[in-house]
């Protein structure tokens, strides 16, 4: 029985879509009624159709000027409901061209609204699909204008144009083409319409026009319709308790959007007193899981860059207990929702990971103790080394960020991160893992190198990362495309040649050597540049080591410091390249290579008189360790200095200077008497 009526429904389907496909006019409106009513709820009859070719037949009808209104007007009726079927029945709309046709203006400017409203349905629907062409909105400069032109017809259009805005606007230049199209100005009163369906996308269409633009954000704050009602003001009052979660959850996420556009102050009441507890009030167990997901990633957005507002987050209503709850997350069954019901496929337990890594690591940015109370967290170690062992690449990125945050704790660094092998997933997260998490596990490995001891060669967390490959990953990551790579990866070679052992400092520069320390000097970025100085002053202290470490490189290292001091560089770079002359300097042969080099005492001479007391500071620095009067051989280089001139330079200076200078330079003239 079951067969016998599939069967007369597709032979139905097969004799309505010839007539369609037909010359015969006047069967035309009977035949597509009957489709529209065959095609309604049912997902077989709209593929069926679709394969019969009705969509190029339905879209040829539509841009033909004889064709009778009343005849279109169910053209784009039956393209809305077969753009509710599949994603496969939308790629075959997106595919036959159907995106253009419903946007031509003829169309959308009809002073029919029902051929309008349909129309904008059809697009709504097919906007919602990941694969539609978002982007031709934006091509066609008369689009914008059209479609909020029509905004204003019916409460269908609202929800339509809204929902294709709010789906469609992925760039800056896509935010900034609406806000100046007016949308502002046309979206706002929608903010008090009262109609459900209206109010969400118009709320989601203000954040993501907002969203990390700074002029748009500025924008929107501004608006004020002539009575004093702000944007931000109806905003507050739609994230308020007698309205449903989802709107209380948009009207937060468009607020902290704004906050963090630069539009409002962290201290703003709207900020501090509605949005944070809005959102932490999202985390809680009675909301669904999407709440949850949603609740906790604005939340980690919103406190992000801001001490105090992370302070308040973390004592607020348990906040760190209730994100830890997130890790512990097993069911594949979601709480109970009226929205959102087709995402069942998702895999909620990732989702929630990653929620809450992001949160605890905005939590975390800043103060200790709140480190400390998210470090408390029952098996939190295990669970963020598993995250980084995750196949899904969210919960990895995620898991390595809140690492990151809590790996600028010392104290952590030293008791806790000793006990877990954290460095395992994170070395090979850098050797292969995707690129979106290359950069924060590069600078959480830099954290991880900070904590070498000068009483061992190297520190018992550092220890293993050197011995499975650290060094060359760090050294590879010096030689990326990619100037945070880079930069993370002198930071890294620069954290671990502080106060080690000869030997590693011996093989830190075989493993890197002189051609890409050159190159590294050459960064077009001044943040590498400094670094690699920073890592050079390391290779040159403590006094101890100067020697040994210009016996092997010593002529590298004095091309590399002329090679800065002779270049276009800034104040604290040139100073760096002083200082590192001061550590060579402060050795006991390695004093030689300066003084047997008259460009680079000429050099120091010049600096000496330069118009900026840093670098002065530094290049009196490396005098006085010259001379010294208690090393061998004191009162040979001061003659050679007293020649150059240095003592008239210093006495000069002496009278004309003020503060930490002038007791430097008192201290290099008392070398000379």
């Amino acid at each position: 029985m079951v067969r016998f009526l599939v069967s007369s429904e597709v032979d139905g389907s097969q004799s309505f879509v010839e007539v369609l496909l037909s010359n015969d006019s006047d069967r035309w409106m009977d035949s597509i009624v009957q489709v529209k009513n065959m095609v309604i709820g049912n997902n077989k009859q709209k593929s069926q159709v679709i394969v019969q070719g009705l969509i190029p037949r339905l879209l040829q009808w539509m841009m033909h000027d004889n064709i009778p209104l009343d005849l279109k007007i169910e053209c784009s009726v039956v393209l809305g409901s077969l753009s509710k079927g599949t994603e496969a029945n939308i790629v075959s709309l997106i595919e036959a061209g159907s995106v253009p046709i419903l946007l031509a203006g003829n169309r959308l400017a009809n002073y029919d609204l029902k051929y309008v409203e349909a129309c904008l349905r059809c697009l709504r629907t097919v906007f919602l699909c990941n694969s539609a062409p978002k982007e031709h909105i934006f091509e066609d400069s008369s689009i914008i204008p059209l479609l909020i032109n029509v905004l204003p017809k019916s409460s269908c259009t609202q929800e339509c144009v809204t929902t294709i805005f709010a789906n469609c606007c992925k760039t800056p230049e896509h935010q900034n083409m609406l806000c100046s199209n007016g949308a502002i100005e046309a979206l706002a009163p929608l903010l008090k319409c009262n109609i459900y369906k209206v109010q969400m996308p118009t709320l989601r269409c203000f954040s993501v026009m907002c969203y990390q633009n700074e002029d748009v954000a500025q924008a929107i704050a501004n608006y004020d319709n002539g009575k004093g009602d702000t944007i931000s003001e109806m905003l507050v009052r739609l994230r308020n308790r007698d309205k449903t979660s989802e709107m209380q959850m948009a009207a937060a996420k468009c607020l902290t959007y704004l906050y963090r556009g630069g539009a409002l102050m962290a201290n703003d009441p709207i900020i501090m007193l509605k949005t944070l507890p809005t959102l932490i009030r999202m985390c809680k167990k009675d909301r669904t899981l999407e709440e949850n997901v949603e609740g906790a990633e604005t939340l980690a957005y919103l406190i992000e860059v801001n001490s105090e507002l992370q302070k308040v987050a973390s004592i607020s209503d348990h906040l760190i207990r209730t994100l830890s709850d997130y890790l512990k997350y097993t069911s594949v069954q979601q709480i109970s929702s009226t929205q959102n019901t087709q995402k069942k496929d998702i895999h909620w337990g990732n989702e929630l990971k990653q929620a809450a890594f992001k949160a605890f690591a905005s939590l975390g940015a800043n103060d200790e103790d709140i480190r400390k109370k998210i470090i408390e967290t029952e098996n939190l170690i295990d669970h963020i080394t598993n995250g980084m062992e995750s196949s899904d690449v969210k919960v990895q990125a995620a898991a390595v960020r809140c690492l990151h945050s809590l790996s600028r704790s010392v104290q952590q660094l030293r008791t806790t991160f000793q006990d877990h092998a954290l460095w395992k997933p994170l070395l090979k997260m850098l050797q292969n893992g995707p690129e979106e998490v290359l950069r924060v596990a590069s600078s959480t490995l830099c954290n991880l190198m900070l904590e070498f001891s000068p009483s061992k060669e190297v520190s018992e967390l550092a220890k293993p990362i050197l011995e499975t490959g650290g060094l060359n990953i760090l050294v590879k990551l010096t030689n990326s495309d990619d100037s945070l790579l880079r930069l993370n990866g002198v930071w890294g070679l620069m954290n671990m040649t502080f106060q080690v052992s000869d030997k590693m400092k011996h093989q830190i520069l075989e493993s890197l050597q002189t051609e890409q320390l050159f190159r590294l000097l050459s960064d077009p970025d001044p943040n590498v540049l400094l670094k690699t100085l920073g890592l050079l002053r390391n290779l040159l202290s403590p006094k101890t080591h100067i020697d040994n470490v210009m016996n092997g490189y010593g002529d590298q290292i004095m091309q590399a410091v002329v090679f800065i001091l002779e270049g276009e560089h800034c104040v604290d770079i040139k100073e760096q390249a002083l200082c590192i002359l001061g550590h060579i300097a402060d050795g006991k042969t390695a004093k030689d290579f300066i003084v047997g080099n008259e460009d680079v005492l000429r050099k120091l001479i010049n600096y000496m008189v330069h118009n900026n007391e840093k670098v002065q500071l530094a290049a009196v620095y490396c005098i006085c360790n010259l001379v010294w009067n208690d090393d061998e051989g004191s009162a040979e280089r001061q003659a050679r200095l007293r020649d150059l001139g240095v003592q008239k330079s210093l006495q000069q200076l002496s009278t004309t200077t003020t503060g930490d200078l002038q007791q430097r330079v008192k201290l290099a003239l008392q070398q000379f008497s």
